[in-house]
């Protein structure tokens, strides 16, 4: 059995189709959940990551630090429980840092752009679910030189890349129908146009991924420009969809399955859910399961720099439809605490959604804030959710008030630099005290 800081840790992998690739893995769990009196299971999910390695490493640091809440008692109220740890791991493509920042190559001229374009075509191999996906990325990367001066071939572009993804996953709150039902000379046009994506300064000594761009401000006052803006917005666009559609198909037809068969057999035992990233949108997606029937009642959810929808639990965002995933709170599903960390310095969950307002005509400095209608929930928090309270992410030293069966945005741009920066202790923390609630 492996462990994690003296946690017995039972990973199980998925295949993008959302079936377990070793089915003992599962019965491992289940045998180890029988026999050790369990209280309390902790499912955890990375987001966006090249390899399993990075996954692993994620949970490492995670659980250390755990374990540390742990060993000093803080916060209290998680003493005599028995753990068990279920480590999702399931294949995701990752943004490079160098792709959020909006200076680079492919703002520059058309032989730096369309080069850079081809080697950013050439990463996405191996990314799409699409039959022959990898024989239309070569079509593609043939067209290259001839978008600048073909109209044809832009159309073209635009109907090739959009085969690469299903159509399974539209959402409203996102913009993904629009970018399937814009013409596509449109889409293109759009897409080309400038856009700034924001973040919080820094705070003094933060070092890190925080400060990277000009003047502190990562991206501030930069734009996306031109048609190979244009092309890498698209390609960016269709990538994220590509990751959303497979992390709730992951969620919903994978993990729920298993974790409603754990809880028919052990109604007592205590679940948590974590996820980070598209991650996040997994364990909300296991949640909610594919239908009303399929609700998995759950004890904790914790969503860390998540990439939905700050939309995504709402309740009539637009007056009359709710968020995908409204019947978690509707529903009541979450019997404890569910927190949401937020930040501005989270340029890869705010990447999404500039695009998408620029697929719906709009075009503003800073747009995917908390009150643009495309905005990301590890931005901005949830937004026209019902029960939710807005709070700050404390040190380790703060104690949380916090309501079961309540939604709290725990805001901060001092605890959390960037994206992936989750594992740390104040994060720990957070998550800790919404278990000890309970």
């Amino acid at each position: 059995m492996e462990q994690l800081s003296g946690f017995a840790y039972f990973p199980v992998q998925f295949t993008k189709d959302a079936v377990v690739h070793d089915q003992t893995e599962v019965t491992r769990l289940k045998e180890f959940l029988r026999q050790d009196r369990t209280t309390d299971l902790i499912v955890i999910s990375h987001g966006w990551n090249n390899n399993m390695d990075q996954a692993k490493d994620l949970y490492a640091k995670f659980f250390a630090n755990f374990r540390s809440a742990l060993t000093v008692g803080s916060p209290a109220g998680l003493a005599n429980r028995r753990w068990a740890i279920l480590g999702v791991l399931w294949p995701s493509k990752k943004f490079e840092e160098k792709e959020l920042i909006p200076s680079g190559a492919a703002g520059a001229g058309s032989v730096v752009g369309m080069a850079a374009m081809k080697a950013k075509l050439a990463d996405l191999k191996g990314v799409f679910d699409a039959p022959q996906a990898d024989v239309t990325i070569e079509e593609l990367q043939k067209l290259l030189p001839k978008l600048e001066d073909s109209t044809t071939a832009q159309r073209e572009f635009i109907e090739k890349v959009r085969s690469l993804v299903p159509k399974r996953s539209l959402d409203a709150e996102d913009g993904s129908g629009l970018f399937f039902q814009e013409p596509p000379a449109e889409v293109l046009q759009k897409l080309s146009r400038p856009v700034s994506f924001t973040v919080a300064r820094p705070p003094v000594n933060a070092g890190g991924a925080a400060a990277i761009g000009a003047g502190g401000a990562a991206g501030l006052g930069e734009f996306f420009r031109g048609i190979w803006s244009g092309v890498r917005n698209v390609l960016n666009y269709t990538t994220y969809y590509q990751m959303k559609e497979r992390a709730g198909l992951v969620g919903a037809n994978g993990v729920n399955p298993i974790l409603s068969a754990i809880k028919a057999e052990q109604s007592e035992l205590k679940m948590h859910l974590i996820g980070h990233s598209f991650g996040g949108r997994l364990v909300a997606a296991t949640v909610a399961g594919v239908s009303d029937a399929a609700l998995l009642h759950v004890t904790t959810l914790s969503l860390l720099q998540a990439a939905f929808s700050h939309y995504g639990f709402a309740e009539k965002w637009d007056g009359t439809n709710h968020g995908f995933f409204y019947r978690v709170v509707g529903g009541r599903a979450v019997a404890g605490p569910t927190i949401i960390t937020c930040t501005e310095n989270d340029k890869a969950v705010g990447l999404a959604y500039p695009i998408a307002s620029l697929l719906a005509g709009q075009v503003a400095s800073g747009v995917g804030d908390k009150n643009d209608k495309y905005g990301g929930i590890g931005r901005n928090g949830a937004q026209k959710t019902p029960r939710t309270v807005d709070l700050s992410l404390l040190d380790v030293t703060g104690s949380y008030q916090l309501t079961n069966e309540g939604v709290h945005n725990l805001s901060t741009d001092r605890l959390i630099t960037d994206h992936g920066d989750v594992a740390n202790q104040a994060v720990v923390h957070a998550v800790a005290s919404a278990i000890a609630a309970t």
